[in-house]
């Protein structure tokens, strides 16, 4: 896997407020929507995500009868596979690669990593990959008629290094990528390969399977536009049999979990093979980026490996969620500094301002219910501000926008706003959602024990066991910080009532001395 980000770390508030860098840079970019085309309502995607995959409601009748199949994917390897990758690398030294201090091995049950060959001091740099090896948007197609039909309708970055791959994969030895894609893994851990009902299934308590069903839905989305505007228009290009919605969810897995974006590069995506072999490290700093005197892709280390030690990057500032959303891991409970949980908050029906108070977030991009980040040392100022818009009685109609745009996140608004005649209600309501969403987990987890039992078949167990040792591990972590926010709030609230019991109770004494 290769390093990647994209997230805007919130500003959190607990017990200060603190503000977390801005990733802007080095990171995996992820785009905001995939579609290409604005689609009618007639040609709604659906959410589903099982292998067997369903389309729009109006799909073509090629893409209707690709979409019932079951396909497995023609080309790459066993996650695992130390044989492909080695291949990779001798093939990348014949074209360029120049010699590595680091070696490919397997570092774990089914996974690769990049391994110290000799030592490497803090502060070295290392692949020096040439821009030759790298794949962008402006990389050379082998059938350069395909990809002309592509950028004749402007398609974006993201969906055309999609179909680029498909291209390249099915071209077999005639790809000048033949052994990269050999080496890719033939289905990437990522949320995209969970079908709908293992989703609904084991991550029923998360926020994370909600972003993984839009996610694949994006997916689906890009996929039914470009087979509608090219796909289906230039048969003899881009054969269904190889253009196809499993082929294209494996491209989107890949790049999902490998593209980096390079800063000296004016921010382009690329692909980098062999580097893309490095894992995560929660504790790791370090980011890829071009090197300016060699213009290789290169990575500088935060700290000296001995040989034998499996050398990481930061895939950015990412939670465990998101680690799993895209890559199909999750950290060890407690080891990552950037873990967080999502957890929503509701404007109520009830509410005599309810639409009024919609309006407002409306106009800032939120919505009636919305997420918010919280995490070991706090919760967002944005979450705070739309707790407060929640709370505010219809005597502060004029503070609505205010409110919703301090939760927005957008980087005019003000973000520190404070309501003290508010701060109780704002905090119980961040409390019951806390410990809605507690529940949720507890449930889960007492009930994971005793699911699949009933599974026959092996190679099913293998992977349900895999998947819910996932979900268990990720559910741990987050009710984890959950009940250190609930811990928090509680104490708060307990401390706001008792010394508002105390003004209380020194008002009755004086009252009672004018007596």
């Amino acid at each position: 896997m290769a390093a990647a980000a994209d997230a805007l770390s919130p500003s959190l508030l607990f017990p200060s407020t603190l503000t977390t860098p801005c990733l802007t840079h080095h990171h995996h970019h992820k785009p905001s929507r995939l579609i290409l085309l604005p689609r009618s309502s007639s040609s709604s995607t659906s959410s589903s995500i099982t292998t067997t995959t369903t389309t729009s409601s109006t799909p073509t009748p090629t893409a209707a009868k690709d979409l019932r199949m079951e396909r497995t994917i023609p080309w790459g390897c066993d996650v695992d596979s130390l044989e492909n990758a080695e291949a990779l690398r001798r093939w990348l030294s014949e074209k360029g690669l120049p010699p590595q201090k680091m070696r490919i091995e397997r570092v774990q049950v089914g996974e690769r990593g990049l391994v110290a060959e000799k030592s490497i001091r803090k502060g070295e740099k290392l692949l020096f990959v040439p821009p030759s090896l790298v794949i962008t948007a402006e990389s050379e197609w082998t059938r350069p008629e395909a990809g002309a039909v592509l950028k004749r309708n402007s398609v974006p970055d993201w969906p055309l290094l999609a179909t680029y791959l498909m291209s390249e994969a099915s071209l077999g030895a005639s790809s000048r990528w033949s052994n990269y894609i050999a080496a890719l893994p033939q289905q990437p851990y990522s949320l995209l390969y969970w079908t709908r009902a293992e989703l609904d299934r084991y991550l029923e308590a998360s926020q994370i399977r909600r972003r993984a069903i839009e996610r694949s839905s994006d997916v689906i989305g890009t996929y039914n536009d470009l087979e509608s505007r090219i796909f289906s228009k230039h048969p003899d290009l881009f054969p269904e049999e190889v253009f196809n919605m499993e082929t294209f969810r494996w491209s989107f897995g890949i790049l999902f979990s490998r593209l980096v974006r390079l800063p000296s590069m004016d921010g382009k995506v690329a692909l980098v093979p062999w580097a893309d072999m490095l894992n995560h490290g929660c504790e790791v700093q370090t980011f890829m980026d071009c090197d300016n005197s060699s213009k290789g892709v290169v990575f500088t280390t935060d700290r000296a490996y001995q040989p034998g030690e499996q050398v990481f990057i930061s895939y950015g500032k990412k939670s465990n969620g998101e680690l799993l959303l895209s890559y199909g891991f999750v950290p060890k409970e407690g080891t990552n500094p950037s873990d967080s949980v999502e957890l929503p908050l509701s404007l109520k029906k009830s509410d005599k301002c309810y639409s009024k108070k919609l309006e407002a977030l409306k106009k800032h991009g939120l919505t009636g219910s919305d997420c918010f980040p919280v995490q070991v040392t706090g919760w967002s100022l944005e979450m705070m501000a739309y707790a407060y818009l929640v709370v505010s009685p219809p005597s502060m109609e004029r503070q609505f926008e205010e409110m919703a745009a301090a939760a927005s996140n957008k980087e005019r608004a003000k973000k520190d706003i404070r309501y003290p005649e508010l701060e109780e209600k704002a905090l119980q309501v961040i409390l019951d959602s806390c410990e809605s969403s507690i529940s949720k987990y507890t449930k889960f987890l007492e009930a994971s024990g005793s699911m699949d039992l009933d599974v026959t078949s092996p190679k099913q167990l293998n992977r349900r066991l895999f998947l819910k040792q996932l979900a268990v591990d990720l559910s741990n972590s987050e009710r984890r910080i959950l009940y250190r926010a609930q811990y928090i709030l509680r104490r708060r609230l307990r401390d706001m009532r008792s010394g508002e019991l105390k003004a209380l109770n020194l008002f009755d004494g004086f009252m009672k001395l004018f007596k």
